[in-house]
């Protein structure tokens, strides 16, 4: 599943798989306990795939964020909890993106970027990667 179809809701704990549109707003299903929840237009929504990260020289998408702390995890749970001291997740997130800024990327932000990797995780979800142009993939046909 791609994060274009993870979403973060304001006020809700977790992640949710977005499974389906409706004329109000949307469903979505929790990735912590399964349950359905009807979300509307006026819910402050956040789309995985949408979300950055302040470096001090560009944004980072998150995927690419995810990405280096599945490499730096080999594939597993993060080494530290999200409910850790300030400065441990500071230096963690140090450890996964030198250069990103201070001053725009809260604490908070980082929990969340550590909680949800998790969550992703758990629910299977750790294909970070972009998704390119998948033409280059198929096969040529040499029979015309």
């Amino acid at each position: 599943m791609a994060l274009d179809k993870i979403l973060s809701i304001a006020g809700k704990p977790g992640l949710y798989k977005l499974l389906t549109q409706t004329r109000t707003g949307f469903v979505g299903e929790s990735l912590l306990d399964g349950k359905r929840i009807t979300v509307g237009m006026r819910n402050n929504v956040s789309v995985l795939s949408e979300i950055a990260i302040y470096t001090l020289e560009e944004e980072v998408p998150l995927r690419e964020v995810f990405s280096k702390i599945k490499e730096k995890e080999g594939g597993k749970k993060t080494g530290i909890s999200h409910k850790a001291e300030k400065i441990e997740l500071e230096e963690y997130f140090f450890g996964i993106l030198p250069n990103y800024d201070e001053d725009r990327v809260y604490a908070s932000d980082i929990k969340k970027i550590i909680q949800w990797y998790n969550i992703l995780l758990d629910n299977n979800i750790t294909d970070f990667v972009e998704e390119k142009n998948e033409e280059a993939v198929a096969p040529s046909s040499e029979e015309e």
